[in-house]
């Protein structure tokens, strides 16, 4: 006991911590016999593999273990403010991230299937419904798919609303390839 004094840490907050971390084994484990028989109940009901249902399970215990590592950060005096902080905005930080990680893949996987299955191709009067934005098809590229309204105007349609969207095409004419670069550079300009 003697180098707890020399550490000037006092024994209550020594035995507080560890009644803190036998607390979240405690909690831990209960939390797994819950889960456990909950999973087998969706598992079930739902007809869903197990290893879908784990990862909420996982995230219950994570938490635990969280809240467990604040507690005891707290009581040894360290302030646990700026930690939270700091996990606040990071965690938004990363989820902004993701949103327009989000955005542009999404665009980029419907330019694919645009390319693959081939709803319109340049050339075509695409209009978008029900907002009525029409348009002659002149270029498309992996965010975006321009069309030429009649007054000269250009839309820049982002690919993936073509996935959500109820879209009408009126078929252009059907031009050489090399007719229709030429077409496509003179509608742009």
């Amino acid at each position: 006991m003697n180098w707890l004094e020399k550490s000037n840490v006092s024994w209550v907050i020594a035995l507080e911590t560890v009644i803190v971390i036998v607390a979240a084994f405690i909690s831990v484990s209960f939390i797994n016999r819950l889960m456990a028989g909950f999973i087998r109940g969706l598992e079930q009901r739902f007809l869903l593999p197990e290893e879908s249902l784990l990862g909420f399970t996982r995230v219950m215990k994570g938490l635990v273990w969280l809240i467990t590592a604040l507690l005891i950060l707290s009581l040894w005096g360290v302030s646990v403010g700026g930690l939270w902080t700091l996990l606040v905005s990071a965690v938004t930080i990363i989820g902004v991230g993701f949103l327009a990680v989000w955005a542009m893949i999404s665009n980029a996987t419907a330019s694919l299937f645009i390319t693959i299955w081939r709803p319109f191709q340049s050339g075509d009067t695409v209009e978008l419904l029900p907002e009525n934005f029409k348009g002659r098809v002149v270029v498309r590229n992996l965010m975006f798919t321009v069309l030429r309204e009649e007054n000269g105007a250009r839309l820049y349609v982002p690919n993936n609303l073509f996935f959500q969207k109820i879209f009408r095409v009126s078929q252009g004419e059907m031009l050489p390839q090399s007719q229709r670069t030429k077409d496509q550079e003179s509608q742009i300009r």
